[in-house]
């Protein structure tokens, strides 16, 4: 069996609407339902075994067939183009009325025009909607192997609690990563030999370009699979509360479940938390009964409500109840560690389970449906309930967006500490006004986006993130005016006051995330992830921030997504058109006409009609269609000349580019990826065994190295496992960059005159090929690293300071907002071909949390380097980061063609 279904193979799987399957039934028919051992050979669950996303498809199909609960549902299709399904289980007299529920879960969730009274009678006829999903990385087997069965026994048991979650519940069975399952699977069968099938070794990402940074793509929405979830979630179907299955367990025991750590997320409802602990009190309690000894809550495990942007903690902004389990398992039979202090019971571990024996995997599957159970026993009980809080916390939202309101934050109640540190030991009221309620520190009651910005193609991109997450976006019809500032028509507004507000003020507002100690003087606690990610800072939108009500000649897009407004094509081209340099976009204009092999000028002079950066486009065969069809697909515009600009110019080669990546596929190198197919580059993926071989400038101009490929204690990566066990076409793919082999040839391709870009942990290689260049975060006087408990600033949003003489930040700022995690910060020694491009200031955080920012004062983020005839690039912050930070894509791109092309002066 291939690890990949063919394309014929994987097309033909076509989803109708299986209304047939509502016709009434006897009892007879309904024990008809095929079983998992009847339609697979083995139980689900059973050692050695796993199913894989074929087979789920046509089991599916079958039960759907069968049984008069269950309607197959496709939500769209997946990177590689399977169908992702979601089946919808629920009794067949629910069934009949299922448009009338999700109606009454959208006007609920939405809020608005609902009053209190109208929202009890609907809480009181709706049904509670529960999302139960599975899959999601797919080397964490369980998540699909238990929803197999989860679904099978809804549709088949018919014991009373089953009946009773059938009539009170519509249960949305979704699989999260339908590529991952069927790679994964295939790679586990693919040894006739049960005892030696591993999960291991897996030779590509099991998401096309995210592998497990799936799970870090819900406010973008960047992939397929996410888009069709949040879709499904967020624009179609309300589910009140939304699980999240992951694997493994905290080590000595078998499942993690809500509650989470501190700290809460400041933005979204207080309801959200005090309903995911009920929720969780209810799994725990149910576990203990049964006797499953071994779950572990809050500070069993890092999982907090702070992020935004998982699967199971985007819900929280919108009002949705997200849970996670992690639990143990596989279908190799696994040993249960011993560790002494998790055999003691106590609050956050009630019932501890026997360790050393050996753990099957039918036990773990056995544990998620008591999970599963537990989740729909709640809500069965609680519906009403679950209803009517999903319209308060709305109502809540709308009422907040509709005054003034102030999101208290860690950093105000610290300035009030330090105020009333002088001998009171408490404030006054006029101390509580002064401190936290002061007029400028009021939250947003919305944001206007105007349409005469300098890139509003990727203001409409942020547009549609929150789009694709539920939020409303409205524009204007006409002209208007807020707080004496006119505004065009086409310009965009996000107002606050809608049920959705807590998600409108987190992807607007900077995050402060509280400083997070072990104990007082002790190290910090990591994050579950990032600390600040403030969207509209990283993927710099132009914006207005309005404390006061406004109002205008808006009206709401009615759309999933937007298009920008086709770009304006002005003047006389005769000699050709200059193109802004500011916008994004700009770069896939550049890459077709350069595909094409048509002539692209990057100016380097200022004159009457362009900017310094600004592209100038001859006029030619073709180019005048390439530029009509940017405009209108793109909404770039462009700027038609008489006569050619005079001055100092680039003229651009069509660029050969070579990104990094190794065997199993790394994260950063798949967002990278994604990035140039979405701006059309021309690129090729390198494995180790060819750079290698020497000579690269025969293959590439330029040669990219995301984070993780390169480090500090020598060349990164990992060699693969023994050839003789892959497949032979992944072979090719195996190999570890050295110091030895691979130094040398980058050290020639440099020598050359080629471009090496490098990002995060991989500027090490500056270091490497002997550049002055070293750690800036170190101890006074020696080269030991700052200790975390003086310096620590995981993801977070920091300011850099931009030397805009290289022509690498052409299109940006003086200051720029970039993603750093955990990123290296560099000390440049004096060299005439060493030049530092962009620094940190003394206090840089703009979103997360940086203890010890002032460290970073001096300290190099850019550095760009001749190295013999070529040039190296080293970007300390994530300029790519999982495809989200669009403000410094300008960076990379920049990169990509300005050291390549050839100086030229325009008459």
């Amino acid at each position: 069996m291939s690890l990949r279904a063919s394309r014929a193979g994987r097309r033909a799987v076509v989803l109708a609407a299986l209304l047939t399957s509502l016709a009434p039934r006897t009892a007879a028919a309904q024990q008809r339902v095929t079983s998992p051992e009847q339609a697979f050979g083995q139980a689900i669950g059973s050692d050695y075994f796993l199913t894989n996303y074929t087979q789920l498809v046509e089991y599916w199909q079958t039960l759907a067939r069968e049984s008069n609960r269950m309607v197959l549902d496709t939500i769209g299709e997946t990177e590689e183009g399977r169908p992702q399904l979601m089946a919808i289980i629920t009794s067949p007299e629910n069934h009949r009325n299922l448009d009338r529920y999700r109606t009454i879960a959208q006007r609920l969730a939405r809020a608005e025009g609902v009053s209190e009274d109208e929202a009890r009678q609907l809480a009181a006829e709706g049904k509670a909607i529960v999302w139960i999903d599975g899959g999601l990385h797919a080397t964490e087997v369980l998540g699909a192997q238990q929803l197999i069965e989860t679904v099978y026994q809804l549709v088949s048991r018919d014991d009373a609690e089953t009946q009773r979650f059938l009539d009170d519940i519509v249960i949305l069975a979704v699989h999260a990563n339908p590529d991952g399952m069927e790679l994964v699977s295939n790679w586990y069968n693919r040894e006739s030999d049960p005892m030696q099938r591993s999960t291991g070794n897996i030779p590509v990402l099991y998401e096309k370009y995210a592998g497990h940074d799936n799970n870090r793509d819900f406010f973008m929405s960047n992939l397929a699979e996410t888009t069709n979830m949040n879709r499904a979630m967020y624009r179609e179907w309300y589910p009140q509360i939304v699980y999240n299955h992951h694997q493994t367990g905290p080590v000595g025991t078998i499942m993690f479940a809500p509650p989470f750590r501190d700290p809460p997320n400041y933005h979204f409802d207080p309801i959200v938390l005090t309903t995911l602990d009920a929720v969780g009190a209810a799994l725990h309690g149910r576990m203990v009964l049964e006797g499953k000894g071994g779950t572990t809550m809050r500070s069993g495990a890092s999982y907090s409500t702070w992020w935004n942007g998982g699967l199971r903690t985007t819900p929280y902004f919108k009002n949705m109840v997200g849970l996670l389990t992690e639990t143990v398992g596989h279908p190799t039979p696994i040993q249960i560690p011993f560790l002494p202090d998790r055999q003691l019971s106590h609050g956050d571990l009630p019932l501890p389970v026997e360790p050393t024996q050996t753990w099957h995997f039918r036990q773990s599957i056995e544990y998620s449906l008591t999970a599963n159970r537990a989740v729909l026993d709640y809500a069965s009980r609680n519906k009403d309930q679950l209803l009517f809080n999903f319209w308060k916390m709305g109502n809540n939202a709308i009422e907040k967006g509709s005054t003034d309101t102030w999101t208290v934050r860690p950093k105000w109640i610290a300035r009030a500490e330090s105020e009333l540190s002088g001998g009171r030991p408490r404030g006054d009221a006029d101390d509580y006004q002064r401190m936290l309620r002061r007029p400028e520190d009021r939250d947003p009651r919305g944001y206007i986006l105007p349409a005469d910005q300098a890139d509003l193609p990727t203001a409409v991109k942020f547009l549609n993130t929150l789009l694709k997450n539920g939020v409303e976006v409205q524009r204007a019809t006409a002209d208007f005016t807020v707080n004496g500032k006119r505004y065009p028509a086409g310009s965009y507004v996000v107002r606050a006051d809608q049920a959705f507000r807590a998600h409108v003020i987190d992807m607007f507002e900077p995050q402060d995330h509280p400083n997070d100690f072990a104990y007082p003087g002790g190290p910090p606690v990591p994050p579950y992830d990032l600390t600040g990610w403030t969207l509209a800072y990283t993927m710099d939108v132009g914006y207005d921030r309005i404390l006061d009500g406004f109002d205008g000649p808006f009206e709401v897009v009615d759309a999933e997504l937007l298009t920008p407004p086709a770009g304006t094509i002005s003047g006389d081209p005769r000699a050709g058109w200059v193109l802004s340099h500011e916008m994004k976009d700009a770069f896939v204009v550049v890459n077709r006409l350069k595909a094409q092999n048509k002539r692209v000028y990057w100016m380097e002079s200022t004159g009457p009609n362009h900017q310094r950066g600004a592209f100038f486009i001859p006029t030619g065969g073709g180019v005048r269609q390439i530029v009509e069809t940017a405009a209108r697909e793109l909404g770039v515009d462009f700027t038609g000349v008489a006569e050619r600009p005079a001055g100092a110019a680039l003229e651009l080669s069509r660029v050969r580019v070579g990104l990094w990546d190794q065997y199993g596929g790394s994260m950063p190198s798949g967002w990278t990826r994604f990035v140039l197919e979405r701006f059309e580059f021309p690129f090729r993926v390198v494995y180790p065994q060819e750079l290698d071989a020497g000579r690269l400038d025969r293959s590439f101009d330029v040669l990219i190295f995301p984070d993780g490929a390169i480090g500090d204690r020598g060349f990164g990566g990992r060699g693969g496992p023994d050839p003789a066990s892959i497949p032979a076409e992944y072979r090719d793919r195996l190999g570890a960059l050295s110091e030895e082999r691979t130094l040398p040839a980058l050290r020639d391709f440099l020598e050359r005159g080629g471009t090496i870009i490098t990002i995060g942990s991989s500027g090490a290689l500056a270091a490497q090929l002997g550049l002055p260049v070293g750690d800036h975060l170190v101890q006074p006087g020696t080269d030991e690293h700052l200790p975390e408990d003086e310096y620590f600033i995981p993801g977070s949003i920091l300011e850099v300071q931009l030397d805009r003489s290289s022509p690498v930040t052409r299109g940006l700022a003086e200051q720029i907002d970039v993603m750093f995690n955990r990123s290296p910060v560099y000390r440049v020694g004096s060299a005439q071909n060493v030049k530092v491009v962009g620094r940190y200031g003394p206090q840089p955080l703009r979103s997360g949390w940086a203890w010890g920012q002032e460290h970073l004062d001096g300290g190099a983020a850019i550095i760009e380097a001749d190295v013999g005839r070529g040039t190296l690039f080293v970007f300390g912050p994530e300029i790519a980061f999982r495809g989200q930070t669009h403000g410094t894509f300008p960076l990379l791109f920049n990169g990509i063609y300005y050291p390549s092309a050839e100086e030229t002066t325009l008459r």
